[in-house]
């Protein structure tokens, strides 16, 4: 029986959830993703499947705890204060564009941990999902 990574189990979750899982123009995808040392999180609008546009994805807004602007407030950024600032702020982001509703994309990582405390954060700032 062979061997397979976390990482690579985790690729496979996400592609699986990525099949159902689109950000429009109404509602754009909020994706997390998390490294052993830091934690980002983009608000994206993805390209309708069937529609004859060619352009891929579009970002709106993202954050990530090795941005500059949070780098001088956080101590580590692989810690769970640490993803509810990146939350916050990305919340924050996304209101200033004009978005209030985004689809929550946990990146094939479980709902827990630093996951869910972006999430959390994310929603006390004023994101619906």
């Amino acid at each position: 029986m062979a061997v397979v990574s976390r990482n690579i189990q985790r690729k496979k979750r996400h592609f699986r959830a990525r099949k159902k899982i689109v950000g429009t123009e109404l509602r754009p995808r909020l994706s997390v993703f998390r490294s052993n040392k830091h934690i980002s999180a983009q608000v994206i609008i993805d390209v309708d499947p069937s529609s004859s546009e060619s352009i891929g994805s579009k970002t709106i807004c993202g954050i990530a705890t090795y941005s500059p602007t949070l780098k001088r407030e956080l101590d580590t950024g692989s810690d769970i204060p640490a993803a509810e600032l990146v939350g916050k702020k990305i919340a924050e982001l996304a209101k200033a564009q004009g978005v209030t509703k985004v689809v929550f994309d946990k990146g094939g990582n479980l709902y827990h941990g630093r996951i869910k405390a972006l999430a959390d954060a994310a929603r006390e700032a004023g994101l619906e999902f």
